[in-house]
């Protein structure tokens, strides 16, 4: 996978590797940002909105967090994906092996982040994270990963960057 050598070792709650369950399937591999965040919590809604039509087109989705693991299953059952498949990285260790940095004050604190913030929370009713949980830097990313390799991936410039799923899984959907 790329150089990605965790990607073979690190299991997801399924016991399975990004490495095995990329050859069974194309997977749609999120790496969230912290639970607290408003834009994690609208991926988590979009994801629960899609996942039934993506597994539809043979694409598993596995989350990535920097949770435990009992935190993680109660966002994700409140967003709607209470049986996802997920990897707990608390130290960001397979973050930061695909490339996901820590976000600079340019990535996290500027106006766009709030317009969109406002968007989210009072136009389409997200609820505010009353708590941090995980590290409020770390950036997030999408990638798309069949038979081993990396095929597509969205990097975020910004902590509220939206991915169009739909064009990052078209490259394996039949």
């Amino acid at each position: 996978m790329q150089n990605i050598t965790i990607a073979k070792t690190r299991k997801t709650n399924r016991g399975r590797t990004l490495d095995e369950a990329s050859f069974e399937q194309p997977v749609l591999l999120v790496f969230l940002r912290h639970f607290g965040c408003i834009f994690c919590r609208e991926a988590m809604k979009d994801i629960g909105k899609k996942k039934d039509e993506w597994e539809a087109k043979n694409i598993n989705v596995i989350l990535v967090h920097m949770s435990d693991n009992e935190t993680a299953e109660k966002y994700f059952k409140k967003y709607g994906i209470p049986n996802i498949e997920y990897i707990s990285d608390p130290s960001c260790d397979l973050y930061a092996s695909f490339g996901l940095t820590k976000g600079t004050a340019s990535q996290l604190f500027v106006l766009k982040n709030w317009i969109r913030g406002f968007e989210v929370t009072v136009i389409k009713g997200t609820p505010i994270g009353i708590r941090q949980i995980g590290d409020g830097l770390q950036m997030p990313g999408i990638f798309l990963l069949s038979e081993g390799i990396i095929k597509d991936s969205f990097l975020h410039a910004s902590a509220s960057d939206r991915p169009d799923y739909e064009s990052i899984i078209s490259c394996c959907v039949v």
